[in-house]
């Protein structure tokens, strides 16, 4: 489903695949709106994420920091899952 990016997504919880938890992650993180997280690039986000939450995240959280980018450029909604591949080659290429 393609809509505005900016319609009616003015917190963190309004972003596609965004919950309660990977929103109060970003938020240890400083990031408060989608506007801090479009400034932001996805795989460094859940890099930041180890020290500041003690542990390292399942990689399916950086496929659904893909997948709000996705949104955020595009205006389509797609579930976390379908950013697997390009997640995988991001996390290979480092």
């Amino acid at each position: 489903m393609k809509i505005h990016p900016d319609a009616a997504v003015s917190r963190l919880d309004d972003l596609p695949n965004i919950g309660r938890s990977i929103a109060a992650d970003l938020r240890a993180l400083g990031i408060h709106t989608p506007a801090d997280f479009a400034r932001r690039v996805p795989l460094d986000l859940y890099e930041q994420l180890t020290p500041v939450m003690g542990h390292r995240h399942d990689p399916c959280v950086l496929y659904t920091f893909l997948s709000v980018a996705h949104f955020q450029k595009s205006g389509e909604k797609l579930p976390w899952w379908k950013f697997t591949d390009e997640g995988k080659r991001i996390i290979g290429s480092r």
